[in-house]
Order: C-alpha cells, then structure tokens, then sequence
C-alpha cells in the first residue's frame, strides 16, 4: 500500500516493482491464494491463475467460473472449506474488498504488507486495521533504482 493505504487504481496495480512481486511469488508459491473476481480479472490472461498455487475467487455471481479454479460465493464457505488444511497456507491477496471482508471476519493469524513510498493516486484502499492487536518486524526492503520507481520496506504481522 502507499502512504495513504493506495493499493490500485482502475483494478491494476499502481507500481512495478520486480522485487516485490518475486517476494508475492515466493511466499505463495504451492500455497492458497484467495482472491476476490476484479483482482482475477486483473491478472494478465497469461498468468491467470496463478501458476504453482491453488487459485481460489471470491464471487457474488453464483454463476462465475474459472478454469483451474475454486469458486466460492462467501469468505465464510471458502474458509470451512479449507478448516482442515494443513499441508498448505491460505492467503488472502486482495482486493480491498476482500481484505476488509477478512479483517472484519477477524481470521487472519499474519500479514505480510508492503509499504509502498509515495502516494498514487489510487482508487482502492487496504483497510485500517488496528496495529495494537498485532507485532510487526520489518523482513525486506527495497530502495529506488534502475527496476523499481520506487522504494518500498515489507512488514510482517503477527496476532498478538
């Protein structure tokens, strides 16, 4: 997110930043990513789903489908539905909407959030969350350079 909680604009990312997604792509990877049906759709068609993870999309639309994918019309379903899953971590990877959804649902146990420098004029927002429930370190950072418009530090979040 940047420094007023931006995390997109017109259902894409805001910045490119290598580092960062190869961070994304090394935590996920042979995990489950659950994600709402806009930031689907946002994913280039190429990359959709996500190769080496269970791809799961949260809809409204009892009618949705995706190929390679899990569907579920609520947070609620999805997360019974993996209750017993212990070979592989569920992670929530957005959108706004969905971060919210599983905030306020109170079932995250860690976060990993980037703190994008700058502000980006976004059009969707992380939600505020209440740090005083959570221990935080910082584990990556990545200054401005040639590949990266900008700098950025990741946190990692624990309940406590």
């Amino acid at each position: 997110m940047d420094a007023k909680r931006g995390i997109g604009k017109n259902n894409d990312l805001m910045w490119h930043l290598p580092a960062d997604m190869n961070f994304f792509k090394e935590t996920t990877k042979n995990q489950i990513v659950v994600m709402g049906r806009r930031n689907y759709d946002s994913i280039p068609e190429k990359y959709r789903p996500l190769p080496n993870r269970l791809n799961v999309i949260l809809t409204r639309n009892k009618e949705f489908q995706a190929e390679n994918c899990l569907v579920f019309n609520s947070l609620k379903d999805c997360l019974t539905h993996f209750e017993n899953e212990n070979e592989r971590k569920v992670f929530i990877i957005g959108g706004g909407e969905i971060y919210k959804m599983a905030l306020d649902a109170n079932c995250l146990d860690e976060m990993f959030i980037t703190y994008v420098d700058g502000v980006f004029d976004a059009d969707t927002f992380f939600p505020e969350f209440d740090e005083i429930d959570w221990k935080s370190e910082i584990i990556g950072s990545q200054s401005k350079d040639e590949k990266h418009i900008t700098s950025f530090k990741i946190l990692h979040y624990l309940r406590n």
